[in-house]
């Protein structure tokens, strides 16, 4: 195991066999972390999280930071919700740099063995990530939202909180999930996301609404000259 400068290990800290953790990291009290995995640095692990085995986790990733929790006050001022969970990440997961992962409020906030999370990604409090998933930067989903296994999402999908998408689905680039995803294997793009095939006919038709509202305005002009004759 390798230990690097300026590392902060708090109280009751698990750490495995042949793990590396870089300068500037920090890792709260009562973590687990396994065998095998690569921490960069300046990586900041909250309290009580467990890291798997064979994971790498590149610079800068917080995880087990609170969720965005706040409930409105009588004042119209809002409370902070205090977040009293964890974040368990297993086995062979590869988290890229800058994401964070929020801890859950009450329980866990789980990415599952085998995901690889790319750089700026933002995963809320509670969410579940399905084993062998992929997601590309900047994508952000919202809390309590359950994804299945072996699904594909691109960069800078929107997911709502509270929602379930199924197995292999894969999202394209820019799609925005506003509702649960139940059919195994789907593609879908667009915001609303929709069935990709619909998405592309639909994007067709849409190029050619300045050409067709110019035909309907030039209909209409011709129509109103001939009641006025």
């Amino acid at each position: 195991t390798y230990i690097g400068a300026h590392v902060y290990i708090g109280d009751n800290v698990q750490i495995g066999d042949n793990t590396k953790i870089y300068s500037g990291c920090i890792i709260e009290d009562h973590c687990k972390i396994g065998n095998n995995t690569i921490i960069y640095s300046n990586v900041s692990i909250h309290r009580d999280c467990v890291i798997g085995s064979h994971c790498v986790i590149q610079p800068g990733v917080v995880i087990g930071s609170d969720g965005f929790g706040f409930v409105p006050n009588s004042e119209n001022n809002y409370q902070k919700i205090v977040h009293i969970g964890n974040v368990v990440i297993e086995d062979h997961v590869e988290i890229g740099a800058n994401t964070t992962i929020d801890r859950g409020s009450l329980g866990s906030t789980i990415i599952r063995k085998g995901v690889k999370l790319d750089n700026l990604i933002q995963i809320a409090h509670n969410v579940e990530i399905g084993e062998n998933t992929v997601i590309a930067a900047q994508t952000g989903i919202a809390g309590s939202t359950k994804i299945g296994k072996n699904c594909m999402i691109g960069g800078q999908v929107g997911i709502v909180g509270h929602i379930t998408i199924a197995d292999e689905v894969k999202i394209a680039a820019q799609s925005g999930i506003g509702n649960s995803i139940t059919k195994k294997g789907a593609v879908v793009q667009g915001s609303p996301a929709i069935e990709i095939g619909n998405y592309k006919k639909s994007y067709v038709l849409f190029k050619k609404l300045p050409e067709l509202y110019k035909q309907i305005q030039q209909l209409t002009s011709a129509k109103e000259k001939n009641h006025s004759k």
